[in-house]
């Protein structure tokens, strides 16, 4: 996706309702365009999770004993949590700041119920 492309050309993520055009509850309808490096480390991030959820799966499969799915699960949820707080610091530098730079102080409200949904 170029920089350059305008956002109001870019679709929801999520299923539109066809009668409403809104996007679904769990999406905000905003989008952001990273950049290369920002991009390529997130989905490096997932794609690592993805395998060990995959190498759950084949734990699972093979009857392998609980407690040694669970500590691969545990590691799941610390890579995801990495993966939460990398992107909540790209948010901060990058969204976070161009919207006060931009006179737009809702996204500090927006930032502060994200964390408390995090932290819950």
């Amino acid at each position: 996706m170029s920089e350059n492309q305008d956002m109001d050309d870019i679709d929801c993520c999520c299923e539109k309702n066809e009668e409403t055009e809104e996007a679904c509850p769990h999406c905000s309808g905003k989008h952001k365009v990273r950049d290369e490096a920002e991009f390529k480390t997130l989905m490096n991030r997932l794609k690592r999770i993805e395998g060990q959820v995959r190498g759950v799966e084949g734990m699972l499969e093979n009857n392998a004993y609980c407690t040694d799915i669970l500590m691969q699960v545990s590691a799941i949820t610390s890579a995801l949590n990495s993966f939460n707080k990398a992107l909540l610091a790209n948010h901060m530098k990058t969204c976070v700041a161009d919207g006060i730079r931009n006179g737009d102080e809702s996204v500090i409200d927006e930032f502060v119920v994200t964390l408390q949904k995090l932290m819950k």
